[in-house]
């Protein structure tokens, strides 16, 4: 009699870097450039990554901001998905999450941000905690 053993175990990350960075714009570009230079270093492509990961570390520069605080960057591929997380100190300030997000009037300066998320993404969301923090993610298909 065979029998089939379900494994429960996450699937295994080939590659991962993580790292804390100062929520403003300069810790904001870090996060961008430290994308590129890990995803070069891996060989693997890092345009698209790198619009994700600017727009995501704006945003917890902006909106996740908590004076003292940083926010966490974390780039991880498995098999053949790269997944991005962003993570800031402001659990309570959570954004609209994939397919709510709303186009902002023409003229406004601001609010474009997670519509390119979701354009680029192969997929995207948020999960709370632990309190007080919240991680913005975004996944994305290496083979295309």
């Amino acid at each position: 009699m065979n029998q089939e053993i379900l494994r429960t175990q996450p699937p295994s990350t080939d590659r991962a870097f993580t790292v804390l960075l100062s929520p403003t714009r300069r810790g904001a570009r870090l996060a961008r450039l430290l994308t590129v230079a890990h995803l070069g270093a891996w060989g693997l492509p890092s345009e698209t990554a790198a619009h994700i990961v600017a727009e995501l570390a704006a945003n917890a520069s902006v909106h996740g901001r908590v004076q003292g605080r940083d926010f966490q960057l974390t780039l991880a591929v498995s098999g053949r998905t790269l997944r991005i997380e962003v993570t800031d100190t402001r659990g309570d300030s959570t954004p609209p999450g994939p397919g709510a997000v709303k186009a902002p009037v023409d003229d406004s300066e601001h609010g474009r941000g997670l519509l390119i998320v979701e354009a680029l993404a192969d997929h995207w969301g948020i999960t709370p905690g632990p309190v007080p923090r919240k991680t913005v993610w975004a996944e994305i298909d290496l083979v295309r």
